[in-house]
């Protein structure tokens, strides 16, 4: 049975262009009892851009600002678009959520494949599934499910070498 109601903190790694995506998949969990509080960096906010842009922040400073977000998740959910797998900064985000022990979760968002996978994800992955609450609830929860895009079961298709807390 699914821990309905929970209070989860997680960190939402993935592709500037899929910041949308972040609302829904917390609104998706919400809709089943879930509390997500979510310490990502959201680059659409337009302080944010403008910092960006104008190259007012060092990349040391953003990862030190990361590193304390991802500290303080229980989880990190990296969100699998088409072009998620060309970001440094999610590989990097992945890196150091296994360098803290973190547990990691992939999850498929519509019309992603297993070829957007991030290769760090490919090695530290404790579980990668598709868009669906029930496979997302329990892939945080602890339960190590692998899934195809579809949905379908199957084996882990990459050597786990992240440990869990």
């Amino acid at each position: 049975m699914l821990n309905e109601g929970k209070r989860r903190h997680v960190f939402i790694s993935h592709h500037h262009k899929d910041d949308v995506h972040v609302d829904s998949v917390t609104n998706l969990l919400h809709k089943k009892g879930d509390d997500i509080r979510n310490s990502s960096w959201r680059q659409l906010k337009p302080e944010n851009q403008e910092r960006i842009k104008d190259k007012r922040v060092s990349d040391e400073v953003i990862r030190r600002y990361l590193r304390r977000k991802i500290s303080w998740a229980g989880t990190v959910v990296v969100l699998i678009g088409k072009d998620t797998h060309t970001r440094p900064w999610v590989n990097w985000e992945i890196e150091e959520a296994n360098r803290q022990g973190k547990r990691i979760v992939g999850v498929y968002l519509r019309g992603g494949t297993e070829a957007d996978v991030p290769e760090s994800l490919k090695d530290h992955a404790t579980s990668i599934v598709n868009w669906n609450t029930d496979s997302i609830q329990s892939a945080i929860s602890g339960e190590n499910v692998f899934k195809t895009p579809e949905g379908a079961s199957r084996p882990a298709p990459y050597e786990m070498k992240s440990s869990t807390c």
